[in-house]
């Protein structure tokens, strides 16, 4: 099975490295110095990592044959690809391959549809989960334990608890847009009722001192 584990971006310095946007939950396994790896397109791999490390959080790889920064450029945006075992499974039961995670359906605590992984996004910090809605937007979902509160891969599905704003930023938006307006609608009828009330007190006066 073939599983994209990073995409190449710029060139960095003048020696043939270049900066890695990391998809794989394990680099220091698949993107280690040795590896050989497929591209997509083709016509640029082969490819065999040389060597690797991290500059300013972000990974630096430079394979064998590319030497200079001419050469480093020219690979900008190309896929590296892995062959990985289907059955295998990562050492940690906590910790899932992208492509165990991709396409489980996304529901909230109560049952609430949000959407489908449709791409796990690795940073520096976090892992996001890329969820595409049922309206054809994105959400990006932190996977962290506090969010995501359960993987059920028998039934295709991750569990999260949002914080608020999370997903519903809109409703919530909204929410407040109609509260604003409750309140000013009901600050405008205690404005009317006051000046009726005032008005009904200097009628009421008037009929006094005819009287």
């Amino acid at each position: 099975m073939q599983l994209v584990v990073a995409r190449i971006g710029r060139a960095h310095g003048i020696k043939g490295e270049v900066t890695v946007e990391v998809r794989t939950d394990e680099p220091e396994l698949r993107l280690a110095p040795g590896a050989v790896l497929a591209t997509d397109p083709a016509s640029t791999g082969p490819l065999t990592i040389e060597t690797g490390r991290v500059h300013s959080g972000r990974l630096l790889l430079r394979f064998e044959g590319v030497g200079d920064r001419t050469a480093a450029e020219a690979l900008r945006n190309t896929l590296l690809i892995a062959e990985v075992d289907p059955e295998e499974l990562p050492e940690d039961e906590d910790e899932y391959y992208d492509h165990q995670l991709i396409d489980l359906d996304v529901v909230t605590e109560d049952g609430t549809e949000v959407g489908r992984i449709t791409e796990i996004s690795h940073l520096p910090s976090q892992d996001l989960f890329i969820v595409e809605r049922p309206d054809g937007s994105e959400v990006m979902i932190p996977f962290v334990q506090e969010i995501v509160t359960e993987i059920d891969l028998e039934e295709q599905r991750a569990v999260i608890a949002p914080p608020p704003g999370l997903i519903d930023d809109r409703a919530e938006i909204a929410s407040a847009r109609d509260a604003e307006q409750e309140a000013h609608e009901a600050g405008r009828e205690a404005r009317q009722a006051g000046r009726e009330a005032r008005q009904a007190d200097q009628e009421a006066r008037g009929s006094g001192d005819a009287s």
